[in-house]
């Protein structure tokens, strides 16, 4: 994990490689020197709020669609539900 320091400034300046740092590992944004912000990747953020994907976000992956999914076919029916 690579931590990165910009002055907020230099993040104005240049938002992109702030983006491009957050993927490599937290960007500390500062102020007169002192931390105020900081700037983290999604994944980590949902990692450290234990935060969960979504079916949705997981399927919507690129990539997926390569994988070959092998239902197995039965004709055993579900059983119904009892609802004495």
């Amino acid at each position: 994990m690579t931590v990165t320091t910009l002055s907020s400034r230099a993040f104005q300046q240049n938002a992109n490689q702030a983006q491009k740092a957050a993927e490599k590992g937290p960007v500390f944004i500062t102020r007169r020197g002192e931390p105020v912000q900081v700037l983290l990747s999604i994944e980590e953020y949902r990692r450290l709020t234990g935060q969960r994907r979504s079916l949705v976000e997981a399927l919507s992956k690129p990539g997926l669609s390569k994988i070959e999914l092998d239902i197995p076919k039965t004709r055993d029916l579900p059983r119904p539900a009892d609802l004495s």
